[in-house]
């Protein structure tokens, strides 16, 4: 079993906490994608404050924590669709809002955690989408084009239902259809938010098995937000936890996953052990009845 000790915080784990000294301090190595000492706020509402976060790059980046935590705004920040208040977002060394969209477009892909066709669309026309950031004046639709559309089908299970509307269509269907223009964009960074979303466990382990090949056999770097903590140890290369806009801990699951962690940053009491399949973290919540009673023992105690 593994043991259930605090995480490593050594210098390749230690987090960037908001408000620490080191905050600002830029690793030796830079990274293609990273957010400076940002502050994300919608409205007057702040979700983070001074978060310094780098993306490894050729990583399986997932970023974990609890509902409202700002996984998703961190996420929506690196991508461009949102603008920190203070703090910039870099890519390749350049302020992200300073860069052209369709530069952008051309490096960094997104699936948002919801997305809306237009009506009356096919799904082979909307996978074909993804490759307006490759057209221009002087270069049309292609067999590069048509080949690159086909093969995203493939790969994520839609290429049969190219000719269907895609409001016909179940969520789950829905939502590969929209990882399939995403793939069809070609860019070297990739941005996935819930991708897991509406999907069924054997479809959820496709995905997830579509992300690892991606970055393991095509090097991009892929970032993204998972709920499941045990799919994120599992499949992750680089895990980021956040609560309340801070990063608590990040670096390989197997080095930063800990029942003192989990109970850290998502207040469950469990166990962790080893996977049995692959060896990576595995959170097994302790009974309904063990938690009662550790919630009537604090209780009592304070």
């Amino acid at each position: 079993m593994r043991a259930s000790t605090k995480p490593d915080m050594s210098a390749s784990t230690k987090p960037d906490m908001s408000g620490s000294a080191n905050k600002n301090t830029r690793r030796s190595t830079v990274n293609r994608l990273s957010a400076d000492n940002v502050t994300l706020a919608y409205d007057q509402r702040v979700i983070a404050e001074q978060l310094s976060v780098e993306i490894p790059d050729n990583s399986f980046t997932v970023i974990v924590g609890p509902n409202a935590c700002g996984k998703s705004t961190l996420l929506r920040a690196l991508s461009r669709m949102l603008k920190p208040t203070q703090g910039q977002v870099l890519l390749d060394g350049k302020v992200i809002q300073s860069m052209a969209p369709k530069k952008v477009a051309r490096t960094l892909g997104l699936l948002p955690q919801s997305s809306i066709a237009p009506d009356g669309i096919t799904v082979g026309d909307l996978v074909g989408r993804g490759r307006y950031p490759h057209q221009g004046i002087l270069r049309q639709w292609s067999t590069e084009d048509e080949r690159v559309v086909q093969e995203s089908m493939t790969q994520t299970g839609v290429a049969e239902l190219a000719e269907r509307y895609v409001d016909e269509l179940s969520g789950g269907q829905r939502q590969r259809v929209w990882i399939a223009m995403a793939l069809a964009q070609q860019t070297p960074l990739l941005l996935l938010d819930e991708p897991t979303t509406y999907l069924d466990i054997q479809h959820q382990i496709d995905v997830l098995d579509l992300c690892a090949e991606l970055h393991e056999e095509q090097g991009r770097t892929l970032v993204a937000v998972l709920h499941d903590l045990n799919h994120a140890a599992r499949y992750a290369t680089h895990l980021i936890a956040l609560k309340e806009g801070k990063i608590i801990a990040e670096g390989a699951p197997s080095d930063i996953v800990t029942a003192e962690l989990v109970e850290e940053v998502f207040g469950l009491r469990c166990q962790v052990i080893d996977d049995p399949e692959t060896g990576t973290p595995l959170v097994v919540p302790a009974a309904r009845k063990a938690r009662t009673e550790a919630k009537v023992a604090a209780t009592e105690a304070s």
